[in-house]
């Protein structure tokens, strides 16, 4: 387990020398502390990476961490780690910390002073399709088989409900339900939030198809989109996961000819992007994309791009 938690070959020595409270607090962070299985894993590479530089300063207890350890692991992550990584990785350690004086492992939090870098952002970095490319891609796929018809309607469900690529995913069947004669998706959002949002009309009839054609209806508990059985090439009863969801988003376009770097995140971007171009309120849009603050739906706003390559042209030598 502990192996797992600070994903290293190696126990750090401020893990081997402490007692055994302290070491089941400290495991006690990442596996009872943190329920997201994605934040998990980002902050266990990051405390792995502080402890294992500890290691090698001499450092070999988590009393003995001081903020001049943190920051100037933080100093060195700069050097070779982009400033998002950074900052998430001192969020990480400050949780830590914060966890362990709690648990009365170490008086103070020695990553509470520590200043991590600045970083504005005003525009997503996400790749966004346009209408024209998101149709296409939609239209190449060959749904005379359930790959193909799960594919499409995992597609559509995140274009045309905003939603992120792990509430696609964990969707089940029973998340599937009518209401007011329209079909609805319950989706597991971040933090625990459970949201509620009607089909468009192309994903209620891809979301019929698919469902239909696979015969999962009855199936209330099983997860909608799933992996492909190698023996069989059929469907099996195991989610699909999210790196199998990105291969396959990528081959899809590849298909279509699109050349952009797309993710399972660009089609979440596209849709709100469309909504919003099609004279949609970004209030509106931040409560279809579960948003706690509408400055992160303005990230997906791609509208101002256009404009931006209009006023360039009007530039003639």
């Amino acid at each position: 387990m502990m192996l797992e938690a600070i994903n290293s070959s190696r126990l750090p020595a401020v893990f081997t020398t402490a007692d055994k409270a302290t070491q089941m607090r400290f495991i006690d962070f990442f596996m009872a502390n943190i329920s997201n299985e994605n934040t998990r894993r980002a902050y266990s590479k990051a405390v792995g990476q502080l402890l294992l530089w500890c290691d090698d300063q001499g450092v070999t207890s988590f009393p003995a961490i001081q903020p001049t350890h943190v920051a100037a692991w933080i100093e060195a992550l700069g050097r070779t780690h982009s400033v998002p990584t950074v900052k998430q990785h001192l969020a990480a350690i400050r949780h830590l910390f914060d966890w362990l004086v709690t648990g009365q492992v170490v008086p103070v939090n020695p990553a509470a002073s520590v200043r991590g870098p600045k970083y504005v952002v005003k525009r997503g970095k996400t790749p966004v399709l346009e209408a024209q490319e998101t149709r296409l891609l939609l239209e190449r796929i060959d749904t005379s088989k359930n790959v193909g018809l799960r594919d499409r309607a995992l597609i559509g469900l995140m274009v045309y409900s905003f939603a992120r690529i792990g509430a696609a995913l964990s969707l089940k069947v029973e998340d599937v339900y009518t209401q007011n004669r329209r079909l609805w998706v319950r989706l597991q959002e971040k933090g625990g939030k459970q949201h509620e949002m009607p089909c468009h009309h192309n994903l209620e009839a891809w979301l019929h198809e698919y469902l239909d054609t696979a015969k999962l209806w009855n199936d209330r508990k099983g997860y909608v989109f799933r992996t492909i059985d190698r023996g069989t090439k059929e469907l099996s009863d195991r989610p699909l996961p999210q790196a199998n969801a990105y291969a396959m988003i990528r081959r899809r376009a590849k298909q279509a000819g699109i050349t952009k770097p797309i993710g399972n995140h660009t089609f979440r971007a596209t849709g709100i992007t469309a909504y919003l171009k099609n004279e949609g309120s970004l209030e509106i849009a931040a409560r279809m994309a579960s948003h706690a603050s509408m400055r992160t739906t303005q990230l997906y706003d791609r509208r101002a791009d256009e404009v931006t390559l209009d006023e360039v042209e009007r530039i003639v030598i």
